[in-house]
């Protein structure tokens, strides 16, 4: 680890994970802005197109001091840091993410960080019964009793570059015969591109302290039932599948299955679970531009042709 230093002349903010996904897009915003640059990740940045841009600094939750040192002279902290699923077999969990984001909270306010701009989900509750939804929802409620001025993204899905969930969804309507749908697919999702959500973020992130406190549902400006989804992607991959309507169990097990096929976890109980229970959308305006039917016309060429793992990036 290690990389740049200080200037002492530039904005200094941090972005955990700015060599993975959603942490890298809010990066690169941040470096167009001029802004100076330190990652928290335990994550080589080597071949990265940010690797030598910015000061990569390791995130080790075991290690307060370390962070607090870490921290030292960052205006504002982009956390992105969470887990998608429990597993007892890689060492993550749900729980346990969100004792490790406590501490990333404690360590940037002894820090002086003026200002955390956080990353959760769409309609948190601490009174869900996915524990997924439910960390989120104890995370808000713990930046926003912290002490220090915040801004709270809630996103429901995100799409664009090596995204996951919309690209699979593609991978299997190229590669099966059928596609499952939970239920009667009538649920409903809200997309947004995660360059628009690094938009925000950075957005936020430059709000005066104090002043510009909030939360907002970060959403793309198209809307989808789960099965419309599917049939617009069809579409404009240029596929026809039969859409078969599963029972939620049935679906989980199909996916375990091929999960064990590819190495990954596919998809969970949770999120079956908020998908179906209508999580994944709000009565709110946009605050997304790009349209994913646009972008994945674009790029309809490449969309599904490879499977993308949540495992082997970590």
């Amino acid at each position: 680890m290690g990389g740049i230093m200080n200037d002492g002349q530039k904005e200094l903010h941090a972005v955990t994970g700015a060599f993975g996904y959603s942490g890298g897009y809010i990066a690169r915003r941040l470096l167009e802005q001029d802004k100076q640059v330190v990652t928290l990740t335990n994550r080589a940045g080597k071949g990265h197109d940010l690797e030598g841009r910015v000061d990569s600094r390791p995130l080790r939750f075991d290690r307060r001091d370390e962070l607090i040192a870490s921290l030292r002279g960052v205006k504002v902290l982009y956390n992105t840091y969470w887990v998608r699923f429990n597993s007892k077999r890689h060492g993550f969990s749900h729980e346990r993410a969100v004792a490790n984001t406590k501490v990333l909270f404690e360590a940037a306010k002894e820090a002086g960080v003026e200002r955390i701009v956080h990353v959760s989900i769409t309609n948190p509750s601490i009174d869900s019964r996915w524990s997924y939804f439910r960390g989120k929802a104890e995370l808000e409620n713990t930046l926003m009793n912290l002490g220090v001025s915040y801004a709270i993204l809630r996103p429901a899905v995100l799409f664009g570059g090596r995204d996951i969930l919309i690209n699979n969804i593609a991978y299997v309507l190229r590669h099966f015969p059928v596609f499952g749908v939970f239920g009667d697919g009538q649920y409903r999702l809200q997309p947004i591109h995660v360059d628009d959500l690094a938009a925000l973020a950075v957005e936020w992130g430059s709000k005066d302290k104090g002043g510009g406190d909030g939360v907002v549902d970060a959403i793309g400006p198209e809307s989808f039932t789960y099965e419309r989804l599917a049939r617009e992607l069809m579409g404009i991959i240029g596929v026809k599948k039969r859409v078969m309507h599963v029972k939620p169990w049935m679906g989980f097990v199909v996916g375990w299955l091929f999960g064990k096929y590819v190495g990954d976890v596919v998809i969970t109980r949770d999120e079956i679970g908020g998908l179906m229970d209508d999580l994944l959308h709000v009565e709110n305006k946009p605050t997304g531009k790009i349209k994913l039917t646009e972008w994945a016309e674009e790029y309809k060429d490449e969309l599904g042709r490879a499977y993308q793992s949540e495992l082997a990036r970590r």
